[in-house]
């Protein structure tokens, strides 16, 4: 098999760690089947498509909607690159896929507006597919209900779609929860790769960082222990089964 190049952007080391972790094991992959960068330390290397089986990118404290001048020097970087990977990715219909971070990537690159109309606290929400969502094959191939629960945590959202994207699922705060672009590029609001014990970990980790009360951490950690998002992590399997090759 093709490796799947798998982009993270999490300075913080525990959670990059963590993320890394979470994608092989709901992927079902081993080290040996991803090329893995960590985009918010060093430049993305060369990158040949033919080589490759699919790109996935990670959530990220990153936010695509704030001013240039407020993001360091490596998040311009990173976003410059990922942005030139994206010309190429989306040319080809080369298959995708994002995570939190990747709609905004995504989304800010096809043309949509990306802001912070819609933000959601550290939480399991309920996610609604779509017609359009019950019918795409990725979502078929991954078995969801129409209903399920998935973690979310973000500062930004899609607040209009690109042209042309396909809504697949929608929230009751943020509105666009998963989209599609051409037939092979998708892009998750929620994180389909946290469990109970990786948000439990990035809770503590961004503790400080804007996403909750800090008073409240111990309260959101026994909340979210309540979860059952089981169904969110089937989209991320589904995706390598779909694409290996």
């Amino acid at each position: 098999m093709k490796p799947f190049l798998l982009i993270a952007t999490r300075p913080e080391d525990a959670a990059a760690r963590g993320e890394y972790r979470a994608m092989l094991r709901y992927c079902g992959l081993t080290p040996r089947d991803v090329v893995y960068s960590q985009l918010d330390r060093s430049p993305l290397p060369r990158v040949d498509l033919d080589e490759l089986s699919g790109v996935i990118v990670g959530g990220s404290p990153y936010s695509t909607s704030d001013p240039t001048e407020e993001k360091s020097p490596d998040q311009v970087r990173a976003e410059s690159e990922l942005s030139g990977l994206l010309d190429r990715v989306v040319a080809r219909d080369f298959p995708f896929f994002g995570a939190c971070y990747g709609v905004g990537t995504l989304g800010v690159h096809q043309g949509g507006l990306i802001d912070h109309t819609y933000p959601e606290p550290v939480s399991a929400v309920t996610v609604s597919l779509t017609e359009d969502g019950r019918s795409d094959p990725l979502v078929r191939l991954a078995g969801v209900p129409d209903r399920f629960d998935a973690f979310v945590g973000h500062k930004e959202s899609v607040h209009r779609l690109p042209a042309g994207a396909v809504l697949l699922a929608t929230g009751t705060a943020a509105p666009v929860q998963m989209f599609r672009i051409r037939k092979n590029l998708y892009a998750t609001q929620f994180h389909p790769e946290l469990d109970v014990e990786g948000i439990t970990e990035r809770i503590r980790i961004y503790r400080d960082k804007g996403y909750f009360d800090p008073e409240e951490m111990e309260p959101l950690i026994e909340r979210v222990a309540l979860a059952e998002v089981e169904d969110s992590h089937r989209l991320l399997s589904a995706f390598v089964t779909r694409y290996a090759r």
